[in-house]
């Protein structure tokens, strides 16, 4: 059975008509990505997969305020998947059942998080961020590993916001000269 691939503009064309085509395709080919984003904010499966749910429902409710002289689609939904398991991090809910974990869930969760097995995009990009200034690799480390908003890293380390942005977009431009390079080499 061949694959069917859509044009990311049809695809946004698709979704913002409402139809089920576009939905399927679109949780067909970017639900794996958006769930790896999720569980890594959020380590619960059930969570992780309950925000998945929410991320879909959002990105279909707010499909119309998708620009694309942003940036792409892609980007615009991990945003949404990453926003949603945030929001779910910081619920009330999810304080109260933290609070209200029983001993046997809590034995499970340390027994898979040292069985788990290494995330496959991950692997490699901690060693390039090791490659980075101190006060670049610190805001990577709070924003893209450790879930925060550039916002929250901002006054974390007390900073203003648009130093936050100027360096992460000054990491992520060095990330990929190293990344090419070490390419190159291979």
């Amino acid at each position: 059975m061949q694959k069917t691939t859509i044009a990311e503009e049809e695809l946004i064309a698709l979704l913002k008509q409402g139809g089920l085509t576009g939905y399927d395709y679109l949780y067909k080919n970017y639900s794996a990505t958006l769930y790896g984003i999720v569980l890594r904010i959020l380590p619960n499966e059930d969570q992780a997969q309950d925000a998945l749910q929410d991320t879909f429902i959002k990105i279909w409710k707010n499909i119309n305020q998708y620009d694309p002289s942003k940036g792409r689609l892609y980007t615009w939904m991990a945003n949404v998947a990453r926003n949603v398991a945030i929001d779910t991090l910081r619920s009330k809910a999810n304080q109260n059942h933290q609070k209200n974990q029983n001993i046997e869930d809590s034995v499970n969760t340390i027994d898979a998080a040292r069985n788990s097995q290494p995330q496959v995009e991950l692997i490699g990009v901690r060693e390039l961020v090791k490659e980075l200034k101190k006060d670049q690799r610190e805001l990577i480390n709070l924003v893209y590993f450790n879930g925060y908003t550039q916002e929250e890293a901002a006054k974390e380390i007390g900073i203003p916001l648009g130093t936050v942005k100027t360096r992460i977009r000054a990491a992520m431009l060095t990330l990929r000269s190293i990344f090419t390079h070490k390419e190159q080499l291979n």
